[in-house]
């Protein structure tokens, strides 16, 4: 793939090479997200039918297990930006969390029908992708030049997707073919994240103009809070991840709304997956020309459409093919546009920092979502849940147009 030119370091690129060419840092952490995504989705597709037609488990369940998984993530971005800064090392906060990630694989076997160890071993995986996040986008930034933050991240969204793309398919051949063996697919999922962490470790270098160690402080940290941009990002960024269905919930209710079979649902993330991929390379340039934030709240816009869809009564893969594109078109207008937007907001010497309590506040605040549309859903039923956050989300994206 890449490896060749990942090793090289970003500061010694050639003069004449084009000015908004994509770092090999960023080249490199793609490389390793997109095998890390491959292992990651392979659980993520199955966990729904496993959860819901295997151990039969109910929407408020579904809703606290979805708002573990999105949640569990939170705090420690918090702890991971922070040691990225005041080390100075970046990679190496990065690699505890993907080889922490990596570790939990082997243990969803051992988990069975336990939802309280299935809980456990989400939670440890997630904590995992919290410690690495802040660290490998601060990477990103300090590899890139300011004007093309949007590109770079966009670039390795789509690397980032394209593992999610291949992850369900992987674990849905291997289930064909060993007919519902749940450890086969964890253990592939652990071989997968294990390369990753080899090629993070091996091929990917820090940007050079990195500092080696920083007397980064916690209060110094907390102080970025009393930033009028940042903290206006923070709160609007959080308001709009309360308004957010999880993934789980919305490849349910896409499977229920359209009539589609329960043994289709560890194939509806590829359609997500296949928009986000072919669109979070453009989208991310088209944000660094109109405008980052306006970018953002359109993609919300979006997926307040895909609520739409789904709280109405229709039917048939149509319905399915449309919603779970414009889930992807959520994603790609909003996951590494978020980053490009607040990064300029801090300065690098806790730009790691930063991008955490943004990630932080969204992580907690989606957790929270969960948890109560699930609540909704268990009190009603899918579509008027979708119906109401459609219209709460409406009015979260009218408060977040007054972020500058």
């Amino acid at each position: 793939m890449y490896l060749s030119s990942v090793r090289s370091s970003d500061a010694a690129r050639p003069a004449g090479r084009a000015k908004h060419a994509v770092p090999a840092t960023v080249l490199g952490l793609g490389v390793v997200s997109l095998i890390t995504d491959m292992s990651a989705e392979m659980v993520t597709a199955v966990l729904p039918m496993y959860l819901v037609y295997g151990l039969g488990v109910g929407y408020l369940q579904l809703g606290a297990i979805d708002g573990l998984y999105t949640g569990a993530t939170a705090l420690l971005r918090l702890a991971g930006g922070w040691f990225a800064d005041r080390l100075g090392r970046p990679k190496a906060v990065a690699l505890v969390g993907y080889g922490l990630s990596a570790a939990t694989k082997l243990a969803f076997p051992v988990a069975g029908s336990s939802l309280g160890a299935i809980g456990l071993v989400i939670g440890a995986d997630r904590a995992g992708k919290g410690i690495r996040t802040a660290p490998r986008d601060a990477m990103i930034t300090l590899a890139t030049p300011a004007d093309g933050l949007g590109r770079a991240f966009g670039v390795h969204r789509a690397m980032d997707t394209a593992g999610a793309l291949l992850g369900p398919i992987i674990a849905f051949g291997l289930l064909t073919v060993l007919v519902g063996d749940y450890p086969a697919v964890f253990g592939v999922s652990f071989c997968l994240a294990v390369i990753a962490v080899i090629v993070l470790a091996v091929f990917v270098r820090t940007p050079a103009g990195t500092v080696e160690r920083s007397r980064v402080r916690l209060r110094e940290g907390l102080a970025l809070l009393r930033r009028p941009g940042l903290r206006g990002t923070c709160l609007a960024a959080a308001s709009l991840g309360v308004c957010t269905v999880g993934d789980m919930f919305l490849f349910v209710g896409v499977q229920q709304s359209s009539g589609l079979p329960p043994a289709a649902l560890p194939l509806l993330p590829l359609a997500t997956a296949l928009a986000f991929m072919a669109l979070a390379s453009p989208i991310g340039r088209l944000a660094d020309r109109a405008g980052r934030w306006k970018v953002f709240l359109g993609g919300h816009v979006v997926l307040l459409a895909a609520y739409v869809v789904l709280a109405v009564s229709a039917s048939g893969w149509l319905v399915a093919a449309v919603v779970l594109t414009a889930h992807g078109v959520f994603y790609a207008c909003t996951d590494g546009v978020l980053m490009a937007h607040a990064s300029p907001l801090v300065p690098e010497s806790l730009r790691a920092t930063g991008l955490a309590f943004v990630q932080t506040g969204q992580s907690l605040a989606r957790a929270a979502g969960a948890v109560l549309f699930g609540a909704l859903a268990a009190g009603t039923a899918l579509r008027p849940a979708f119906a109401v956050f459609a219209v709460v989300l409406l009015v979260s994206v009218l408060a977040g147009t007054r972020v500058k």
